[in-house]
């Protein structure tokens, strides 16, 4: 028995026949090819698949694809602009060395944009904090809280 899900990933409308099982991470890697979003530990407590769902960061590997019915999906490679510019939280990773593998990167990134709408002045403990979610082996976290500093400066002088 398959059900149908519409919902919108990175602006544009899809639409599946899926096992009523399937996870929203199962359908955007497997179904629509967007590979950015990483299995880690397919137990919700890596962070690597992490998605903003209508604007909310969420570990896709948590959530049925079902559960996105009607929702607004963003995963990394909708952040960039359509000329290749990067988000400002992707380019602040970038400038800061905020990554060095990089499996962590995408959800790290995802859930840094969630942090920064809901606290545009988020202090380093906070910044910590917010991010305990989201676990990275290789980097030691302090470039990635510069990196979410500096993007956090950014996107509050971007033109929305």
């Amino acid at each position: 028995m398959a059900v149908s899900v519409s919902l919108t990933v990175n602006g544009k409308q899809v639409s599946a026949e899926l096992d009523p099982r399937t996870l929203l991470v199962e359908l955007l890697r497997n179904e629509l090819g967007l590979t950015g979003t990483h299995v880690g530990c397919d137990t919700g407590q890596c962070g690597a698949c992490t998605v903003l769902v209508d604007g909310n960061a969420v570990k896709s590997c948590t959530i049925l694809a079902a559960q996105a019915q009607g929702a607004a999906v963003t995963t990394i490679e909708g952040l960039a602009a359509a000329d290749g510019t990067l988000h400002p939280m992707q380019a602040a990773f970038k400038e800061c060395h905020g990554l060095q593998c990089g499996f962590c990167t995408p959800g790290m990134v995802l859930s840094a944009i969630d942090l920064v709408e809901r606290h545009p002045k988020a202090s380093e403990r906070t910044i910590r904090e917010e991010l305990s979610g989201n676990l990275c082996r290789c980097t030691g976290y302090h470039n990635i809280v510069k990196a979410v500093q500096q993007g956090a400066a950014a996107m509050g002088t971007r033109e929305s």
